[in-house]
């Protein structure tokens, strides 16, 4: 019986571990992911592009249809 209780413990303490994990994940590191890939297809979109003297560009992309423009920094493509 000890041996079962020990087992289920160590079970409880590795759903709680991924979980955890799980959480530091979802909250910490996706939004960085998604706001690099949401860039990178606003940067791949840009037009009317300035150079801001530090390795970035500042340009304009479509946000919809019906011709909404915004501003957006993205990287140079020379450098």
């Amino acid at each position: 019986m000890k041996d079962a209780t020990g087992e289920l413990s160590m079970t409880a303490i590795a759903v709680v571990a991924i979980a955890a994990i799980g959480v530091v994940f979802t909250q910490l590191v996706w939004p960085t992911i998604k706001k690099n890939i949401t860039r990178s297809a606003h940067c791949s979109e840009a037009y009317g592009c300035t150079d801001n003297g530090n390795s970035t560009v500042k340009c304009f992309y479509m946000t919809d249809d019906s011709g909404t423009t915004t501003d957006i920094i993205c990287p140079s493509q020379s450098a």
